[in-house]
Parts: C-alpha cells; structure tokens; sequence
C-alpha cells in the first residue's frame, strides 16, 4: 500500500481553498489553493465575439475561451515566459479550460460577448489544469451576476456546475488529487472533469508504465466522481448567497 507523502487517505483531497473578487477590476475573479498548488483565475467581458462565432452561427450567440500561464517562480525552477508563442503544453491546457466551462453555462443566452477566463499559476505543485477548471466555474458564475447587475443581462443563463480533479495509480494504489511528488512517480496519471450530474465531460489519461484494466479505469473514474461532488460543494460554499437555486441545474 503506497503511504502518501503527506499522510492523506487515498480518497481524501488536499485542502481546499477560494477566496473570491481576489482581484479589483475583473467582474470575477477566485484565489484557489489545491494544496500547496495556488493559482489566480479572472473572468473578463469583452462586448465582442471571434469571427468563426459571427459567421457561423447566430450573431447574437456569445463565446467563452481560457488563457492559461505559469509565472516564472511558479515551481522550483524559474518558466521562461511565453511572449511569443505559447508551448503545446499550455495550448492544449488553454483549450481544456475553455472547452470544459463552455458546457456549463449556455452560451446563446449571454449576447454577442466573449468571456475571458485566464488562469496564471503563481504556485504549482501538481493539479493546475485541475484548479483552473473548477476556480473557473466561480469565477464564471460571479462574472454573470456582475453582467445582471450592471444591466446587460435580463437573466443569468442556467448553470450546470463544472469541477475537475486527478486521479491516478501509484505503487499500486488508486490515489485521488495528485501533488507533484506522486504525479511524478505515477503509473497512471488522469485528469477528470465532470458536471454535478456526475456525468463526464472530459477524461485525459496516460499509462505511464503498465496497461491499465477496465476495471481500474472504472474505479478511478468512481474515485474523480468522489472528489469532484466534493468541490461541488466547495463551489457551493464559496458562491454562498450568489447562486440562485433555480438557476443551478
């Protein structure tokens, strides 16, 4: 049995912390700690839509897309900044973000407008893809009601809560919320991202060392239900007076 280096259960998450309009100007914006993982996650308005959205679909229809960044002293060596062309890495994670809370809110009702959501890690330590998503549903929901209540929204679309967590193998042992010093030695590493039905949106895994059963991938997969129910709950918590019962589905 794999003993975790800080002594959690197996199924027991880090702790979690969110602290809300953690930044002045962004309509919503979230400070959310996996651990020792920190990361400041904004949603931002632009009265505008891409041209792929004008043209191709209705001109009222709005859009949401994510940038993702690690500043330089994120981890214990110093990440370049990306000025000019960002990695593979950050593109694909930029497009995980943007399409997993793109199937939390529907985007036809928010008008022509683009939501920004842009995820800067200022503390990695395994799990940022993770913390983005689900810091970026809070962000999300107080970025609509800020849109409500300067009047640009007669009503908030209806919210379907989105949260993501790893899960993975180690020594043998199906472990959820990886830090880095286990996502690192991992035979089995995943990212799971699921809504509050527990029904899945996006599942990325790798076997690192060995192939995996279909049985191990199903506990796994009940494992992330487990841990993302539970930052359901955070996000609940978190959100407080904000969410209308009637608009969370």
């Amino acid at each position: 049995m794999f003993s975790r280096p800080d002594q959690r259960q197996a199924d027991e998450l880090r702790p979690i912390k969110v602290t809300r309009n953690f930044t002045k100007h962004a309509p919503g914006s979230v400070l959310i700690a996996f651990g020792d993982t920190q990361l400041i996650v904004t949603a931002t308005v632009e009265e505008r839509v891409p041209r792929h959205i004008y043209v191709l679909k209705e001109e009222t229809t709005g859009w949401l897309t994510a940038e993702y960044g690690m500043l330089p002293g994120a981890t214990n060596v110093r990440n370049q900044r990306e000025r000019l062309k960002v990695s593979g890495r950050t593109a694909e994670i930029q497009r995980l973000i943007g399409r997993t809370l793109r199937a939390s809110v529907d985007l036809t009702k928010i008008g022509a407008r683009t939501i920004n959501i842009d995820a800067d890690v200022i503390q990695a330590d395994g799990g940022t893809r993770v913390a983005a998503i689900t810091g970026g549903y809070i962000a999300l929901v107080d970025c609509l009601h800020k849109l409500q209540a300067d009047g640009l929204l007669e009503t908030i679309p209806d919210l379907k809560p989105v949260a993501a967590i790893s899960v993975g193998l180690v020594e043998g042992t199906e472990i959820l919320d990886l830090n880095y010093e286990e996502d690192s030695v991992a035979e089995v590493d995943a990212n799971v991202v699921m809504n509050a039905d527990g029904h899945l949106i996006e599942l990325q895994m790798s076997s690192e060392r060995a192939p995996l059963s279909r049985a191990q991938l199903d506990r796994l997969i009940d494992l992330a239900a487990k841990g993302t129910q539970e930052l359901f709950e955070i996000q609940r918590e978190a959100l407080g007076q904000v969410l209308d019962p009637v608009q969370v589905v």
